[in-house]
């Protein structure tokens, strides 16, 4: 590779927490290593760049983590930040270190802060896409998706042991913000009889019309994945206007809640991160700056941080359709 157009680079978590994090800072601190660059850790995110939370970090800085959940550098979301004050003292600290380009682990919010950072500052920038939600563009899968997903499947695959065993209904919320990624998959793999999400556009009467066939298919007990996000009603709401509709049947709501944002990230999340975080340092080395990392395809990908902010991943409709005929 060409001569680095970066020597000093800053690494940060923001926003909320995903499976996978660790891995990612591991990947941006030993490739910046491998390539002769000095790097820094920001505890705090924004705030810690505010506030001179400034740490040198090595190989062994970031050694036994690729398989913890949270993020060892801590995470925040930075109020002063978003003031021009605030900005211009953690401009002033990179100064300071010599800090020349900044690796933003994290989502919208994490990149919309990067952005500005640029804009209004010139220092390089580039994201790393970190949520549970899998709801930016530009990449096929964020970092901790798949984790969440699978601990979201888990749980409703418990909660299904007891719906059956008592012939009850459940009424599951699962995270994901305003997107509808983790509900609609944890639904099919767990075979809900209906999934309610954002994205598309429900109805009470068509969630009676399911339970009603699924009465006469034998259905004993049912399980109903709703996003965070559903327009329609809060899962309380729906489980009373069940219960009127349906006065027979025994309901109860659980709500799955952070658990989903926690545990050791999965292989595919390890190994995401672990490819992301290296081609953060690989694209500052190039000159990419104020632009996303992300996978597409199984190919390393550079999408303008603007496009990432204002573009959203799309829901596949052949799933909707799957997990509406699977359910009967």
């Amino acid at each position: 590779m060409k001569e680095s157009a970066v020597k000093k680079i800053a690494v940060l978590t923001s926003g909320g927490d995903s499976p996978g994090m660790n891995a990612a800072l591991r990947a941006v601190v030993r490739t910046a290593n491998y390539y002769n660059i000095e790097c820094y850790g920001v505890r705090e995110g924004y705030n810690g760049l505010i506030h001179d939370e400034f740490l040198k970090m090595g190989p062994r800085s970031v050694k036994n983590i690729i398989n913890q959940g949270g993020t060892i550098l801590k995470s925040a979301r930075s109020k002063e930040f978003r003031t021009k004050e605030g900005r211009q003292k953690a401009y002033d600290n990179c100064v300071k270190y010599g800090v020349d380009a900044l690796v933003c682990i994290g989502g919208d919010g994490t990149f919309t802060g990067a952005k500005i950072f640029n804009e209004e500052f010139g220092i390089r920038v580039i994201g790393v896409p970190g949520t549970i939600d899998n709801d930016i563009f530009g990449t096929d899968n964020t970092i901790g998706y798949d984790t969440a997903l699978n601990t979201a499947m888990e749980a409703i695959d418990k909660i299904r042991d007891t719906a059956t065993s008592h012939n009850r209904v459940f009424f599951v919320e699962v995270m994901g913000r305003d997107a509808g990624f983790i509900a609609l998959n944890s639904g099919l793999a767990t075979g809900a009889l209906d999934i309610l999400i954002p994205e598309k556009k429900d109805s009470i009467s068509d969630l009676f019309a399911n339970f009603r066939k699924g009465e006469k298919t034998g259905k004993a007990s049912s399980i109903v994945v709703v996003a965070e996000g559903e327009k329609l009603a809060n899962i309380y709401e729906l489980a009373e206007k069940t219960k009127l509709e349906f006065p027979d049947y025994d309901i109860r709501v659980a709500i799955l809640g952070h658990i989903q944002r926690g545990g050791s990230p999965s292989c595919a999340d390890r190994v995401l991160a672990s490819r992301l975080g290296y081609g953060a340092v690989t694209g500052l080395m190039e000159g990419q700056t104020n632009v996303m990392v992300g996978m597409r395809s199984n190919d390393m990908v550079y999408t303008a941080i603007e496009e990432a902010i204002k573009k959203h991943n799309e829901i596949n409709k052949d799933l909707l359709l799957i997990s509406e005929i699977l359910a009967i």
